[in-house]
C-alpha cells in the first residue's frame, strides 16, 4: 500500500509542477511551449582565444588538451609529440581522432598531460584530443562516437586484496 502512496503522490506533485507551468505561460502573455522529445544540438564550444578545450582520461593519466586551427603542430608537455611519445605505436594513437575525421595537419594541439605511464597517457591523449574536436567541430561527433574514441576507456588496475600475493595471484601453497 505504501507504495501506492508514494506513486500517487509523485503523479499528483508533477500535475502541480505541469500546472504551475501553465499558469506561468499564460500569466506572461506567451504562447505555451511543448518541448516534444528533441535531440541535443551541439554547439561549437571556444574560449576568447579561439580554442578549443578538452580533457581526457586514461587509467591515471589526465591530459588538458587546447585545440585551435594551425598546420599541425603537436606539443605535449611543451616538447613535441614525436619527442615525448617516441614509440610509433604512441604516436598513431595519438594521430587517430584526426584520421577518423579526416583532419589531419589542420590543427595545432597544445597538451599538458600528468600521471600514470606513457601507454596511458597516450591514450588520455587521444580522448583528449577526440572530445576537443567535437567541441571546435560539432559535426566530427559522429564519426568519432562511432569509432568510441569519445568514451573513457574505464579500465583500471584491480586493487591488491589481502591475503594475496596480488590482485589476484595467491601465495604458494606448502603442505607442510
Amino acid at each position: 500500500m505504501a507504495t501506492t502512496r508514494k506513486t500517487s503522490s509523485l503523479t499528483g506533485i508533477k500535475s502541480a509542477v505541469k500546472e504551475q507551468a501553465k499558469e506561468k505561460a499564460v500569466a506572461a502573455n506567451a504562447p505555451e511551449v511543448v518541448v516534444a522529445n528533441e535531440p541535443h544540438v551541439h554547439v561549437q564550444k571556444l574560449d576568447k582565444y579561439g580554442r578549443a578545450y578538452a580533457t581526457g582520461k586514461r587509467k591515471n593519466a589526465i591530459a588538458r588538451v587546447w585545440l585551435k586551427p594551425g598546420k599541425g603542430k603537436i606539443t605535449v608537455n611543451g616538447r613535441s609529440v614525436e619527442v615525448y611519445f617516441a614509440r610509433p605505436v604512441l604516436q598513431m594513437i595519438v594521430n587517430q581522432p584526426f584520421t577518423v575525421a579526416d583532419r589531419a595537419n589542420q590543427f595545432d594541439v597544445d597538451i599538458l598531460v600528468n600521471g600514470g605511464g606513457l601507454s596511458g597517457q597516450a591514450g588520455a591523449v587521444k580522448h583528449g584530443i577526440s572530445k576537443a574536436l567535437t567541441y571546435f567541430e560539432p559535426d566530427l561527433r559522429k564519426p568519432l562516437k562511432v569509432a568510441k574514441f569519445l568514451r573513457r576507456d574505464a579500465r583500471i588496475v584491480e586493487r591488491k586484496k589481502y591475503g594475496r600475493a596480488k590482485a589476484r595471484k595467491r601465495f604458494q601453497f606448502s603442505k607442510r
